[in-house]
């Protein structure tokens, strides 16, 4: 159910952007931050609140993730203004840290190895359960309710999800309990995610150039700690011994990089160049994420038998045509192109989630469970944040600080196929890392 929540979250609010925007008289580029400062609190606590759980218990860290969660839903439904909406929906991301930190680890903690692929495909599909419901009751909400409605619905969903846990989740998990915590390590770890991802988001004024040379620094320092910390936040021998951990993790970044923005993108292209209503354009995003949701659990037991990295690429690959496809949009491109290339994308990406998670969980030992699954999470957070980072830029380059307007229209077009021809470079590079990731079998 938490699986099912945060991305449903994600998707209906990609909807309702415009109703926001227009209610809060947002500019494109603070509009994108509506969904960008989401992404990067998440991806900043992940590692954190990840080794804070391997060391005093994952159900602790997620069961107070769930009520942070479902308090700043309320609080964002309540904002009256930009900067309201933003900052609550920074303390969302939070919550979804400590969910997202911990889930997948509770679940490879329970099940074993020859039934890991399938449980993991299970999750895998409640999260694009969530995505494919969002766009369409996002819609619906949106255009019968008005938008705050979206973060409402999250709020009896929460409290649902802690009582569940309250009564069916028993037991408590800690691999790595007694070990101290890292706060040097976590505090520089921290800074360096938000310089550099801010840093990419300011681009291509100045401030952003330095901002990126502090994040490089500051990741230099985070790595010589790391590898003297008796106890660090993030175990680097993850990376430097483990071949299929590394690039798992890799294909995962740049998967996510590639493709999280389409929905974004898509959605505004929708409402705006085809003028659909909400609901219409929701019931029309769904594609991508239903086929997602079909097709995890079956590419996750798949993954039980046929070496993962095998099924990730192809779906890589399949992913890589959608975008190139979608590079070739205007304004007179028929509605059965944009909903085809959506199946086409969710497929690709059926094929590589699921099991790409099982490799990287499998090639995990048992105490490092939560920093794994967090540095996942983390490399789908900051993928997804660069990829909304990737279309804000371009908004920046071709449109500008205004509202997307109809005379605006043709540079939001080019803004979206410059976007589509980075993404689609960008996953045609990711199929190697893929390949590269080797056996784990």
């Amino acid at each position: 159910m938490a699986s099912f929540l945060f991305p449903f979250m994600g998707s209906a609010v990609n909807i309702a952007l415009p109703s926001i925007g227009k209610e809060l008289s947002l500019d494109a580029v603070t509009l994108g931050w509506v969904s960008t400062a989401y992404l990067l609190a998440s991806a900043t606590f992940l590692v954190p609140f990840g080794r804070i759980a391997d060391l005093h218990g994952r159900k602790k860290i997620f069961t107070y993730g769930i009520v942070i969660y479902t308090i700043s839903s309320l609080l964002s439904g309540i904002a009256s203004s930009a900067a309201m909406l933003i900052s609550f929906r920074i303390l969302q991301g939070i919550g979804a840290a400590m969910l997202a930190g911990t889930a997948v680890a509770i679940i490879t903690s329970v099940f074993s190895a020859d039934e890991r692929g399938k449980a993991l495909g299970i999750n895998v599909a409640a999260t694009y359960a969530g995505l494919s419901l969002g766009p369409v009751v996002g819609g619906v909400l949106t255009q019968h309710f008005g938008w705050r409605s979206i973060f409402f619905i999250n709020v009896p969903a929460g409290l649902a999800v802690m009582a569940i846990t309250s009564w069916k989740l028993k037991g408590e998990w800690a691999g790595a309990k007694g070990e101290k915590f890292d706060v040097v390590g976590s505090a520089i770890y921290s800074l360096t995610l938000v310089t550099l991802v801010y840093g990419f988001i300011l681009l291509p004024a100045m401030s952003g150039v330095w901002l990126i040379v502090v994040g490089v620094v500051a990741l230099s320092a985070f790595i010589r700690w790391e590898m003297k910390a008796r106890n660090p936040v993030l175990n680097m021998n993850l990376f430097r011994k483990n071949r299929t951990f590394t690039f798992s993790n890799l294909a995962a970044l740049i998967n996510y990089s590639a493709t999280f923005a389409v929905a974004f993108l898509i959605s505004l292209y929708l409402q705006y160049v085809k003028g659909l209503e909400p609901q219409s354009a929701g019931f029309i995003m769904v594609a991508m994420p239903a086929v997602q949701a079909i097709f995890s659990p079956f590419a996750g037991r798949l993954s039980d038998r046929i070496e993962p990295r095998v099924i990730a690429s192809a779906g890589m690959a399949l992913t890589t045509v959608g975008l190139a496809l979608f590079t070739l949009l205007d304004g007179e491109t028929p509605l059965e192109f944009i909903i085809g290339t959506l199946i086409l994308l969710g497929f690709g990406f059926a094929l590589f989630s699921s099991p790409n998670t099982n490799a990287v969980m499998s090639s995990a030992s048992k105490r490092d469970y939560g920093v794994a699954s967090a540095i996942l999470a983390t490399m789908r957070q900051v993928g997804m944040v660069f990829s909304m980072g990737v279309a804000m830029l371009m908004f920046s380059l071709y449109i500008g600080k205004v509202q997307i307007t109809p005379e605006h229209y043709l540079l939001f077009l080019q803004s979206m196929k410059t976007s589509f021809i980075i993404f689609a470079i960008l996953c045609f590079g990711g199929i190697f890392a893929s390949l590269a990731r080797g056996k784990i079998r």
